[in-house]
């Protein structure tokens, strides 16, 4: 048994301290991003914001709204199996998440991201799924997850991965600390994850724990090059789900709704997810807008005009501790 006594992080425990800024409107923030990867060599510009992949919100509906803004849709596994052609539209922005059997289906995707998605990725199995999808694609984006140590996400890159995918029961409907015990504190998961791709000239996403545009920009500020959201994509019309009573049903990929929808009932296997009711929001275009104002907003508070030079203008303030302690760059 070892004990680790540094601290670490979550977004709820620190604050962006403002400085001096030359900007006279958020208007003059760009939020776009243009990102060139490791194995395949491709680039990608846009938003780097994107839907996780769960059955709610990685739908076709959402991807119509989210590739108008230049972000990223995740479509819901089981849209792999038969519903590609529902995604045709805006192809350079959809990544497609599949299981280690599901291989030779993502072999066949020719545009966007790829991508190897399971709750560890700390497992020799993954890491081979990894080599042998990157031999199989040797041109395609790839992106694999999730973990939360600087170690492996090094590993999953020299493996072949272009982006790591990092968190481990930070999502609002993610039950896997409380069931197990394990986990990061997610803001010290991006600093570290960060700090090691981008050592290699690779990329993460933040994956989960964000439930404010305020935590997406600290997700930002901390290094991460995508932010991944579920629950705050939840609720509204662009979304699977009846409306009742004012709420719409949300859930985790691991929980007991997911795995009786997609007769995933193993004898050995219990949930990790729960399944919740959020209120209804409307249409999600109204959202976004509020998302990214919010985000144009924190870059003009410390005089980054541009999100690429968030994370340079940072300084984190730590809030929730015993001692406050200031983290980032002056």
């Amino acid at each position: 048994m070892l004990l680790n006594e540094e601290i670490k992080l979550d977004y709820s425990d620190v604050l962006i301290r403002p400085k001096r800024s030359t900007m006279s409107s958020r208007g003059e923030v760009y939020l776009g991003r243009t990102h060139k990867f490791l194995w395949s060599k491709k680039e990608w510009t846009g938003i780097p914001i994107m839907s996780a992949n769960m059955d709610t919100v990685g739908t076709p509906a959402m991807h119509k709204i989210l590739a108008k803004h230049g972000m990223i849709t995740c479509p819901a596994k089981h849209h792999l199996k038969k519903n590609i052609n529902k995604f045709m539209s805006g192809k350079k922005n959809i990544c497609w998440f599949g299981g280690i059997d599901d291989i030779s289906r993502l072999s066949k995707i020719s545009s966007g991201f790829i991508g190897l998605d399971v709750a560890n990725g700390y497992t020799i199995r993954f890491v081979d799924a990894v080599k042998k999808l990157r031999n199989k694609c040797p041109k395609a984006t790839i992106v694999a997850g999730n973990v939360v140590t600087a170690d492996m996400t090094q590993e999953l890159i020299l493996a072949g991965a272009d982006i790591v995918k990092v968190g481990i029961g930070p999502g609002s409907v993610c039950t896997t600390r409380i069931k197990t015990g394990i986990g990061y504190p997610q803001l010290s998961a991006v600093i570290e994850c960060a700090d090691a791709a981008h050592g290699l000239n690779a990329h993460i996403i933040a994956d989960g724990g964000c439930v404010s545009s305020g935590d997406i920009v600290k997700a930002f500020a901390g290094g991460a090059d995508f932010v991944m959201i579920g629950g705050m994509l939840a609720g509204h019309d662009e979304c699977e789900g009846e409306l009742v009573n004012g709420e719409m049903k949300f859930y985790g990929m691991a929980s007991k709704s997911a795995m009786n929808k997609h007769n995933n009932n193993n004898h050995y296997r219990g949930a990790e997810g729960k399944t919740v009711s959020v209120p209804y929001k409307g249409k999600v275009d109204d959202t976004i807008k509020d998302i990214l104002s919010g985000i144009r907003s924190a870059c003009t508070y410390v005089g980054a005009n541009r999100l690429k030079t968030l994370s340079k203008c940072t300084t984190f303030v730590r809030v929730n501790n015993t001692h406050n302690t200031i983290y980032g760059n002056e």
